[in-house]
């Protein structure tokens, strides 16, 4: 069902809005308009432009809520002034920006010792001081690494024939890590020859005293006193944030409130009366919060509200409240994947959920799996509250009703007598069509009767909408459901072996819907009262018609016809079961259960899936194409949190 809205126009004086919405709006559901767009036939009418101020120390506060640990439960923490939140975001705010510079600091130094232990490291074989190294002035060392392949080449061919003393510090599979010392003098030419093979030269800080082992466990300790250091700014930031966690919550949820408030300005409206200024307000309510809300500012001499009851003195269409029984409520998620209904049409959500879980226990029919079905969905359902785990719970009652009715337990068809059949074996005699499946007739019977009522409903909605040519001409309209309803008529008494109306009354059942239909460009012309009735082109109006007939009646038996599906899943549910049990060695006696629970959850699961897709394909293509539209838009409310 949908709920009735009220549209309201709220006023008062502009510096009051804050109160207003903080004392009455965040209390009740209100779907906000632009009070600029709604209301243009008010004069002196502009824009409430300013600045939210609250919006930094928001961002703020949800930055520093970010940095708390995680599963802090939500619970009901005291009120504070607007000025106090702010200020306590502040002060936890300089307080981690400081603990948070003071970090980034060691970090870049412990990373710059890092980079530096990385430079060394390859150089722990050279078993020598670094700093005597360092100050050679006669000679000139180069440390640096060379591949495999031109090592070996430099070793074998080169270096025997230069002057220069190459020291191999470390390798691995790659590449030879060394340093090099040449004469000063000759210094230019020789590092031209190690890089014509490739040499990469490394540079090395120059503070550090030793040999390069050293000065690695010189850089480890560093690094190791500066992550002591880090940790303990780490651990002062957590002592912090965990110290005043209730506060910065409880800040962080005030000024959410305060700048979700100050946006409400983006959608209101200001107009100066004389020397005063007021802000003006519009909206959809539904009508048990507008009556509410009415009566709360009943006594409040700055605030003022205008209800218009007449919907067509608006310029935007009520928005969309579904308020379905609780056992209906989950399927609103196969509503919304369609389309939210228009305020003025009528809501299928029950009817989804009455013909949907229908269907699929009709196909799904089996006491044990759907006893499964049912306890697991509602297990789900209430751990983790996901619709679709009550959608397939409410299936589940109806696979065990129909599992009864067919004398299905787990497959096994000798534990209960069926109250009804067994899809597999009732067979039913048909004139003209002979003998025939009973699901099959039942389905086709039941998928008939779907048709019918949905064309009543097209009629229902298309009055709704004020749509002649919906209602009366269309193929779901009065003449659709006319033909239809003759035909099945027809079908019913033939195959029941009653007398079938006479021949004259068969032309005039058939004949003329089919005439209006035909007609229903032309004819919804003379309802509307156009100037013009029928088409200029008369020859491709006959000839469109035709065709547009002819696809219409093809669509009423295809359409019929496509709820064979539901007794053809019935009987192949009921066959595929025969062939686990077949196949467990229940025939010989001697059953293996193993296999007959396996085929149990194999046929649940993946007959269960493609039946639930087949329902829906039925739901959205047979029904919901015939009488709905979808065209609503969500009714999504300020304040009040749903």
């Amino acid at each position: 069902m949908i709920e009735k809205m009220k549209f309201l126009s709220i006023t008062g004086p502009k510096e009051d809005i804050d109160r207003v919405i903080d004392t009455y709006l965040s209390k009740y559901e209100i779907h906000l308009e632009n009070a600029l767009s709604e209301l243009k036939t008010v004069k002196d009418l502009r824009p409430y432009i300013e600045t939210n101020p609250y919006k930094d120390a928001y961002q703020r506060a949800m930055e520093l809520a970010e940095l708390l640990p995680p599963g802090i439960q939500p619970g009901n923490r005291k009120k504070i002034p607007i000025q106090r939140a702010d200020k306590i975001v502040s002060e936890i705010g300089d307080q981690v920006k400081e603990l948070t510079a003071k970090e980034e600091a060691l970090i870049s130094e412990q990373n710059s010792f890092r980079q530096s232990l990385e430079r060394i490291l390859p150089f722990t074989g050279l078993n020598y001081e670094l700093s005597s190294i360092l100050q050679f002035k006669y000679i000139k060392f180069r440390f640096g690494r060379i591949s495999h392949e031109y090592y070996n080449k430099f070793v074998s061919y080169v270096y025997d024939t230069i002057d220069t003393v190459l020291y191999k510090c470390r390798e691995d599979d790659e590449y030879v890590w060394l340093v090099y010392f040449v004469p000063e003098s000759i210094s230019n030419q020789i590092d031209a020859i190690y890089a014509s093979m490739r040499f990469e030269r490394y540079f090395l800080p120059d503070v550090y005293e030793g040999t390069p082992l050293d000065a690695i466990h010189f850089l480890e300790d560093k690094i190791s006193a500066l992550q002591s250091d880090i940790d303990g700014i780490r651990k002062q930031m957590s002592e912090l944030l965990e110290s005043r966690q209730e506060e910065l919550l409880t800040a962080r949820d005030k000024l959410e409130v305060f700048s979700t408030n100050f946006n409400v300005r983006k959608l209101a409206a200001c107009t100066k009366q004389k020397v005063n200024t007021f802000y003006i307000l519009c909206g959809w309510m539904s009508n048990r919060d507008a009556a509410a809300f009415q009566k709360e500012i009943s006594n409040d001499e700055k605030t003022f509200c205008i209800l218009e009851d007449d919907h067509n003195n608006i310029l935007s269409k009520p928005p969309t409240k579904l308020h379905n029984p609780r056992l209906f409520k989950p399927f609103e998620m196969f509503i919304q994947m369609y389309g939210l209904p228009a305020y003025n049409e009528i809501d299928p959500t029950i009817l989804i959920g009455i013909t949907y879980s229908f269907l699929f226990g009709f196909m799904f029919g089996d006491v044990g799996q759907g006893i499964c079905l049912l306890i697991g969905g509602l297990l789900l359902y209430r751990l983790k509250k996901i619709n679709l785990a009550a959608i397939i719970s409410c299936c589940g009652i109806f696979s065990t009703i129909f599992g009864f009715l067919f004398g299905s337990v787990f497959g096994f068809e000798n534990i209960i007598q069926a109250v009804w059949l067994r899809p597999l074996e009732h067979m039913t005699n048909l004139p003209f069509i002979g003998r025939l499946n009973t699901v099959f007739i039942v389905a086709v019977s039941i998928g008939m009767g779907i048709i019918l009522l949905t064309m009543v409903l097209n009629i229902i909605n298309s009055i709704r909408f004020h749509d002649p040519e919906r209602t009366l001409f269309d193929t779901n309209g009065v003449a659709g459901l006319v033909f239809y309803a003759s035909l099945v008529l027809t079908i019913v008494l033939y195959m029941t072996n009653n007398p079938i109306p006479a021949a004259i009354l068969l032309v005039i059942m058939f004949g003329l819907p089919l005439i209006v239909m035909f007609f229903k460009e032309p004819l919804t012309n003379l309802v509307e009262k156009k100037a013009q009735i029928m088409p200029k082109e008369k020859g491709m109006f006959v000839v469109q018609g035709f065709f547009e007939l002819f696809e219409v009646l093809l669509s009423y038996f295809s359409n019929t016809l496509s709820f064979v599906r539901v007794g053809a899943f019935a009987v192949s549910h009921a066959a595929m079961m025969e062939v686990v049990l077949m196949l467990s060695g229940v025939e010989a006696g001697n059953p293996n259960w193993l296999v007959v629970i396996l085929g149990n959850l194999f046929v649940c699961g993946m007959e269960g899936l493609i039946v639930g897709i087949q329902v829906l394909r039925l739901e959205y293509y047979e029904l919901f194409s015939r009488f709905y539209r979808g065209t609503g838009r969500a009714f999504k409310p300020y304040g009040k949190k749903i």
